[in-house]
């Protein structure tokens, strides 16, 4: 299986974009920024509405393989405050499946600082388990190990002699940032200065490949376009 170790616990990627906690039982995604597609169908551009749908299809997918008991997600859970009242009954049926079969945490983001109670689970701004704080956007600073998400990191690797644009983890010294979870979500570099900024020089991007763990170099030449929203 694919693990690594960080802040002195054994993590497994789950679908590329996850990570399950073993030692908890626990399913661990960032940025799922559900109905990001109806919030910008209001705004003028029509874009199929399947986003959120999409998202939690994979989502309920990797905890029933998993088995997971807990899930935890990183912030922007909803592309903005108002997504969870715009959500179908088909899709906010199975948010309230999956939040009543194992214990749920959101942690708010910048793009949902307020969620609605009706959503299911425990809403918190940041948590701290088992020695590792959980939280949207890592602070400067912080020197106990970090999960956090914000930054939707992406890297170029070479893949049968041509270059693919894969999402991935970035570990520092403390902290480890997670990819977006969601399926209608762009990326930022790996090696952007803002993620280099706050997990510090000597990071590493961490890319799942057929069921091998690669530990990457952040190199300039990774440089992507974009950024996260």
């Amino acid at each position: 299986m694919p693990a690594f170790a960080f802040g002195g616990h054994e993590f497994i990627i789950a679908g590329k974009t996850a990570l399950y906690w073993p030692a908890r039982s626990a399913l661990i995604v960032a940025d799922l920024h559900l109905e990001k597609a109806s919030w910008f169908a209001a705004r003028g551009q029509m874009l199929p509405p399947y986003d959120s749908q999409a998202t939690l299809d994979r989502l309920a997918a990797l905890i029933e393989a998993s088995k997971a008991k807990e899930v935890w997600c990183l912030g922007d859970n909803f592309h903005d405050e108002d997504g969870p009242w715009r959500m179908n009954a088909k899709a906010s049926d199975l948010l309230g499946q999956l939040t009543q079969t194992c214990d749920w945490f959101w942690i708010t983001g910048n793009h949902d600082e307020t969620l609605p109670a009706h959503i299911g689970g425990a809403i918190r701004e940041e948590a701290e388990v088992d020695g590792l704080i959980l939280r949207h956007h890592g602070a400067m600073g912080e020197v106990r190990p970090e999960l956090s998400g914000h930054f939707h990191p992406k890297i170029r690797v070479s893949a049968r002699g041509r270059g693919v644009i894969r999402a991935c983890f970035v570990r520092g010294a403390s902290k480890l940032i997670f990819p977006s979870f969601g399926a209608f979500t762009g990326g930022m570099a790996a090696d952007d200065a803002a993620i280099v900024e706050l997990v510090g020089q000597n990071a590493k991007a961490i890319v799942e490949s057929c069921g091998e763990v690669l530990t990457l170099p952040l190199e300039k030449q990774t440089r992507l376009k974009g950024n996260p929203s």
